[in-house]
């Protein structure tokens, strides 16, 4: 399906991107849309025949667990009301620990990358078949910017693409400027990882901007796209015309204006990057690494994407060995211990860049949440920060964020904070009206405190 010139909606610049124009469609986070109606402005761009694509972000389709249904059901819930042609996830995992390890669970709230091994290989293709089976229409997977890498590798990025679509059939969705972040951050060539892939199963492009700080690359999308990133893009578009390109934007929002500026820096780039008529054919498509290069697969080989997106499987391979499943969930829920919970570096891991992504993955922690209850940094003022990287630094989120908000609030109050008997009064009452049930203990002393401040205590 031919998507064209597209760009993230987002509730901050709705009214921007309606105003835009030459806009063929729009991608929305689809955790962020209720399953069974839309906001005004996704209505009327509907209206007006622009397509929208629910995107997912908490799946987790490369963590150990069999993909949750409740999730699956509602992003299939989300593609039925947008009347998408397609849904887009990403491979990475984004929590582990539970029953795999007889462990608590824990959440990343980021996306983090997965192995490039067999094994892990071998659980993503099955939780994408998985759910494939549970879509209504086509799945398309997006390859993530990274601050770490694994150790003992066996598959370079592109590899380990190419084998997912050879054995799921499932589409690509290429962010060029996570090929770029990885160029900065890992030194992996985007041209080679290009060269890689099977470029006909790409369904769309993601670019984004970004910014460099101490030599690592942050894929903040609250920057402009830097001409790097247009760079990977004249790349791709140097082997291949995709289906659809894709501006992402996701905080410090711009003018209109200037999300218009760079949607044409993006055509500008494309157009200049194709291939001359008297160049030939774009560059053929790279198949994927052939199985004997590995040894034995499990179960047959699958056909190749059809043209138009549907994923053309064969029979199911056998399942995923219960040991493959437990091995995986062992490493994820030692990496992210480390990252979230301060446990020992698992071997092999550079030291450096876990503290990088552990700081990351905090301060992503206490933006979202400052989003989701802006009351907090109100109440706590310029200490909320502080307060809340300390309290990350020994609380791993084990839900949502606006648990998690209730929880950060529950620390404070428990500690005896915040000092001023006026801001401590107003995130008490805060608290009450939003934590409803809470363990008996825990209950009781909160509303001890409370009672104390307000009785003057």
């Amino acid at each position: 399906m031919e998507l064209g010139i597209g760009i993230g909606w987002r509730p901050e610049i709705a009214a921007e991107v309606e105003s835009l124009s030459g806009i063929d469609w729009v991608e929305a986070v689809a955790e962020n849309l209720c399953a069974d109606h839309l906001p005004d402005s996704l209505v009327r761009l509907r209206e007006r025949g622009v397509t929208v694509v629910p995107h997912g972000v908490a799946l987790g389709l490369g963590g150990a667990d069999r993909p949750d249904p409740d999730r699956l059901a509602g992003l299939a819930a989300r593609a039925e009301l947008l009347g998408a042609p397609l849904v887009t996830e990403h491979i990475a995992f984004v929590r582990a620990g539970g029953p795999l390890t007889a462990s608590p669970g824990l959440e990343a709230g980021h996306l983090l990358p997965v192995p490039r091994t067999w094994d892990a290989l071998d659980v993503l293709c099955e939780n994408v078949r998985i759910a494939q089976d549970s879509l209504p229409v086509p799945l398309a997977l997006e390859n993530i910017a990274a601050l770490i890498t694994w150790p003992g590798e066996e598959l370079t990025e592109g590899q380990f693409l190419a084998e997912l679509v050879e054995r799921t059939g499932v589409r690509l969705l290429i962010d060029v400027a996570n090929l770029h972040t990885n160029h900065v951050n890992l030194g992996q060539d985007p041209a080679k990882a290009l060269d890689e892939l099977p470029v006909e199963a790409i369904a769309y492009v993601h670019v984004a901007g970004g910014v460099e700080k101490n030599g690592v690359w942050h894929d903040t999308h609250a920057h402009p796209v830097s001409e790097p990133v247009l760079e990977v893009l004249a790349e791709l578009r140097s082997r291949v015309d995709p289906p659809g390109v894709l501006l992402e934007r996701d905080d410090a929002f711009p003018p209109g204006a200037e999300l218009a500026g760079e949607l044409d820096a993006i055509r500008a780039t494309l157009r200049k990057a194709a291939p001359s008529a008297d160049a030939g054919p774009d560059r053929a498509a790279r198949k994927a690494v052939p199985s004997a290069d590995r040894g034995p697969v499990a179960g047959p080989d699958p056909a190749p994407a059809s043209d138009d997106g549907a994923e053309a499987r064969t029979a199911a391979p056998a399942p995923v060995p219960a040991g493959t499943r437990d091995r995986t969930a062992v490493a994820q829920t030692a990496l992210l211990s480390a990252l979230v919970a301060g446990t020992p570096a698992p071997e092999g891991f550079d030291h450096r860049r876990l503290r990088v992504q552990s700081r990351a993955l905090a301060a992503k922690r206490a933006d979202v949440v400052a989003k989701v209850a802006p009351e907090l940094p109100e109440i706590l003022g310029d200490g909320y920060r502080a307060a809340f990287l300390a309290y990350a630094g020994s609380r791993p989120m084990s839900g949502g964020y606006r648990r998690d908000a209730l929880d950060f609030a529950e620390h404070v109050l428990i500690a005896g904070g915040p000092a001023d008997p006026v801001a401590r009064r107003r995130l008490t009452y805060w608290w009450q009206d939003r934590s409803g049930a809470r363990p008996p203990r825990r209950t009781t002393r909160l509303v001890r405190a409370a009672r104390a401040v307000l009785v003057g205590k």
